[in-house]
Order: structure tokens, then sequence, then C-alpha cells
């Protein structure tokens, strides 16, 4: 028998852990390749993670509802010898190398490249060798679970030899990319930063909280201190900044936030930090798209799709970004990023929040590819079947309120995209048009589109024709598009 070690896995660039919400299988349970064998949840993403081999679950180290870093084991599946698990399930690197700072393996790439948050997560050190344990009894996981319920050991949590640094220090240096842009964009030095995550690793928190407790005195600075009076002891750095609280009144039903939400409301509080916003609004006539899909619905409906206004948009909004590469870019530090794919993040509101997969090279994509990548994009997200590549390297993102009525919005950047466009609702309207030179009124399909940019690399004239363009082809759509 050989055991194989069943990881967290990264559901996201810029995520360095996940909450283990659930077990879908029990220790002693058969499972096969690709079987759901539990269920995370992230900032981006719910989805049920698959077994990276066939066999025995044997054990499990992370109880549900903890929250553990990436390349975290969270149990182990005992197979017969020389089974091959899934690329899902990579075996830790050889322990060749005692630099604590070797950059990690080259992750595979895509089939192109949301690169939207960021880079990967720093590859985990080796795991610890384990001498083989008896598969437990059912019953008894559970009370094994609980009293292992402290922090998850990530793996090569151990003393580092010759003197070296520990893995505890190991995993404090190390910070998600998001953290350490912050910190290249306002000139700090993380290590100096107190840090409140796992094993004192600095959060987006620590460093939101240290910049609004302000700079340190310069040296020179303090005789001057010294003689002073002394001043009301400020708040620690490392303490996290929070809303007030409120009061819950008889009747009212007070509901924590779940993991998803807590990540996503951060994630939004950061973005207005980070971002100058400016907002452009157009109105589109859509009555050129509304034939269009009337003519062809029935047909993509025989091929298994169903043709939206969104798919339309989304076209027109990756052949501009085509045509305008700055909307469709990033910033790093004090650089811009063009990126040279367009990566299309479709935002899907679901009961229990919200997830942007992506459409990968959407510029290449036809109508038709476009249309069946929403679709199942959708179907997958609220089935809980994306995978992790599914929410990664977003470059631009699309959100649709208008579905619900609303007219139009103004949404927040995705980080570290550079431009948001929000749809709103699609509807007959009376207009006034012109006709062999004069003015009539008649009834057309119109609707708004809304544009939220980070003004720090893209102007407004940048913004404003990238909006024209987008507009211009939703009015013509060519027919030899559909």
């Amino acid at each position: 028998m050989a055991k194989i070690d069943v990881i967290m896995p990264q559901m996201g660039e810029s995520i360095a852990e996940g909450t283990l919400s659930r077990w879908i299988k029990k220790v002693g349970e058969a499972v096969k390749r690709d079987e759901p064998i539990f269920e995370i949840s992230t900032d981006k993403v719910d989805a049920e993670i698959p077994a990276p081999a066939a066999g025995v679950l044997a054990e499990i180290l992370v109880a549900e509802g903890q929250t553990v870093a990436v390349q975290t084991v969270v149990a182990t599946i005992e197979t017969e010898a020389g089974a091959v698990a899934a690329p899902s399930a990579p075996a830790p690197p050889p322990a060749t190398s005692t630099q604590p700072n070797a950059p990690p393996p080259p992750r595979p790439s895509p089939p192109s490249t949301p690169a939207a948050p960021l880079a990967p997560a720093p590859a985990a050190p080796p795991a610890p060798v384990r001498p083989p344990a008896p598969t437990p009894a059912p019953a008894a996981t559970s009370a094994r679970v609980a009293a292992e319920a402290g922090p998850a050991r990530p793996r090569g949590e151990v003393a580092a030899g010759n003197g070296g640094e520990t893995a505890e220090e190991r995993l404090r240096r190390r910070s998600t990319p998001l953290v350490r842009k912050m910190a290249a964009e306002h000139n700090l030095d993380l290590s100096a930063i107190p840090g409140t995550g796992l094993a004192g690793r600095v959060t987006k928190n620590d460093v939101l909280s240290y910049l609004e407790a302000g700079p340190a005195p310069e040296a020179e600075e303090a005789p001057r201190a010294a003689a002073a009076a002394p001043a009301p002891a400020a708040p620690p750095p490392s303490a996290p900044a929070h809303a007030p609280g409120v009061e819950a009144w008889p009747g009212d039903r007070v509901e924590p936030w779940s993991r998803i939400r807590k990540l996503t409301a951060e994630h939004m509080v950061m973005s207005r930090r980070v971002s100058p916003h400016v907002n452009t609004i157009f109105e589109v006539d859509y009555t050129r798209v509304a034939q269009l899909r009337a003519r062809k619905k029935q047909e993509y409906a025989d091929r298994g799709v169903n043709l939206t206004y969104l798919a339309f948009i989304a076209k027109a909004v990756a052949d501009g970004l085509r045509r305008h590469p700055v909307v469709n870019s990033a910033v790093s530090g004090e650089s811009t990023v063009i990126r040279r794919d367009i990566n299309l993040g479709i935002a899907v509101a679901l009961e229990w929040g919200l997830i942007v997969p992506v459409i990968r090279h959407a510029d290449e994509l036809s109508l038709l590819g476009v249309a069946r990548a929403i679709n199942d994009l959708g179907e997958r997200a609220r089935t809980k079947k994306l995978s992790p590549d599914d929410v990664q390297r977003g470059t631009f993102t699309i959100t649709n309120p208008g579905v619900f009525g609303s007219v139009i919005g103004t949404p927040i950047i995705n980080q570290p995209q550079a431009a948001i466009l929000c749809v709103g609702a699609i509807e007959k309207q009376p207009a006034v048009v012109t006709l062999d030179g004069t003015d009539m009124l008649a009834i057309r399909t119109r609707g708004m589109l809304s544009l939220a940019f980070d003004h720090r690399i893209v102007d407004g004239a940048d913004a404003d024709g990238f909006m024209a363009d987008v507009k211009a082809m939703l009015q013509e759509f060519p027919e030899g598009a559909v």
C-alpha cells in the first residue's frame, strides 16, 4: 500500500489560505480518482475538491470549518502501490535546498494567461517524513479531529537544521502577492509590520492598520519627543481596523459573516483605498442586437447554448480591449503591466456570495464560443464545480446587475485589474430616431453601460474611447459575427 497526501489547493493567485467547509467522504470510505472528497471556501470560489487518486480515505487532518494555508496536507489516501496521483495533488519537492528564499517551481501555464490578482503563492517546503499509521476506525475520527483542531500544520513545519530558520519563520516571512504589492506601493518593510495571520503572516489588514497608525518618528526627532509631554499610547499597528459595533435589538437576527463574505468585504475596502475610481456611463441602443438575437436564438438553443445579451456585450468588450490595451492592464508599483491575454471575468451572483469565473482568450472566441463559455461557467459556479483555474488570471470583469432590474451601477474594481464594466437593465423605451431626415418617436431596446476605471493608469480619453467602440459594435453588430 502507498499513501497519497491530499493538500489544500490554491484557488486563486492572491489566495494564501482556504477554509475546509465540509468533508464529503469519511475515513475508511473508498474514493475514486477525481471524485469530490471535501468542499472548500475562499473569497474567490466555493468548490468541491476531487481526490488525487483512487483508494481509501485513511485519515483526516483538518476539521470542518478550519482555515489553513495552501499546500497544507488535509488528509491522506491509501492506494495500491504504484498508483499514480492526479496532477491536482503534486508530490512535495525534493529536499535538496536549504535556502529559505528559493523561488517556487514554475506553474504550468494555462491555455492562455485572470491576470487578476496575481502571482502564485510560494511553494511550500517538503513534507516531513511520517511513519505509516494504521487507518483509524471511522467512529474514532471525530474525536481525533476535535483533539487536533488546533492550527493545522503546513508541510515542513519543523526546525531547519544547521542554525537555519524554522518553518514558522519562513511562513511568517511569506505573504500574499497582494500584501507585497501594497508594501511596494507604500515603500514598507514587511519585516517591520507585526503580523496577525497564520504563524505571524502579515495580512492586508495588518498593512492597512500600519498605514493608519502613521510612520514611526524619525531618529533625529527622538530627543524632541523625549522632552515633550507623553502622548496617549497609540493602538498597536497590528490591531485590525473594525467597523463600530451595532447593538442588536429584540427580534433582530444576527448572522455571522461566512468566510467568502468576510474576504469579499476586505477585498472591496482594499480596492477603494488603492485605486482612485472614476466612472463613465454610456447609453446603448440594443435594437440591432435584439433583432439578431431573435433570429438566432433557436439555432443556438438547438446547439445547447442560451444566446443572451451578455454574450453580445462580452464579445464587444473583448474586441474593444484589443484596441484599448491600457484598459486591460494592472498596476505594479510605479509601472503599468499591459496584459497580453484578454481574459474576461463574469461575475456570478450566488446565494452564498459572489464568484467571478474567467473566460480565457475571449477575444479569440466567436459569439457562439463566448455564449457557450458564459453558460458553462455560470452553471458550474452554481453547482460548485469550478476548478481553481476557472477563477484565475482574469484581466477585466463584467458584472450584470441589470438582470435584477437595476438601471445602472458603479461597481468596485476587482483588484489588481484596471477596470470593471457594469451592465444595466435592457428594456424597450421610447426614443427619438431620424428617418429620411425627419425626427420621430420610435420604440427602441436600450440600456446603460457603466465603466469604473483606475485613474492612476487609465485616463478619461482611454476609458471613453473604449466605451465608444463597445457601443458602436453593439449598435452595428455585424451579421457575419453571429
